[in-house]
């Protein structure tokens, strides 16, 4: 079934848009959310609670023709939320390692301008990523929005996890000039 016509199972509030959501969209919400809490049970609780949040969701919102990416967005927030919630120790010890790796791209602010800075910082990431070549924009995506293992993007992409890792500090260096020149970066 195609994206449009699973919204509008959302839009007439058919129940039968969550069993194709599920079907064409499910096994991939899994995984993402399985990368993100290392766990199967955890995961599977926090794709259903993704279709609740799409059932709520879906009016106002629209997204014909970006369902997947609508619903991966949903996926990984609850899922990086049970995390912290959890403190599931394997994947946070994961989280925290990826983190680590963009923190020093990111400067230091208090709650109060990074409500202000989130709206800069994405249309500054948007550019930053728009502005790399679609290989390279899926590399880091891979990593830093799916949390892909390097082994995983080596796989993938064909490259040995050398020049992964290499490509992935590049970009990090990269995005760190990025960010600076746009007043966002340390």
């Amino acid at each position: 079934m195609e994206d449009e016509s699973i919204v509008e199972l959302y839009l007439k509030r058919d129940e039968s848009a969550i069993s194709a959501t599920s079907e064409k969209y499910g096994n991939r919400l899994t995984s993402l959310s399985k990368h993100i809490t290392n766990d199967d049970f955890t995961a599977d609780e926090c794709v259903n609670d993704t279709y609740v949040e799409a059932w709520n969701s879906i009016p106002p919102n629209e997204p014909r023709t970006y369902l997947y990416p609508f619903l991966a967005r949903i996926v990984r927030h609850i899922s990086l939320n049970r995390c912290e919630k959890e403190h599931a120790q394997k994947r946070k010890g994961q989280y925290v390692d990826l983190s680590e790796e963009l923190d020093e791209c990111f400067a230091s602010s208090d709650n109060t301008e990074r409500v202000v800075d989130d709206i800069v910082l994405k249309e500054s990431l948007n550019r930053f990523l728009a502005d790399l070549d679609e290989e390279k924009r899926n590399i880091f995506l891979r990593r830093y929005w799916f949390f892909d293992e390097i082994s995983e993007i080596s796989r993938r992409f064909g490259y040995s996890e050398s020049k992964i890792k290499s490509l992935l500090m590049r970009l990090r260096g990269k995005l760190r000039e990025h960010l600076e020149k746009d007043n966002i970066g340390i």
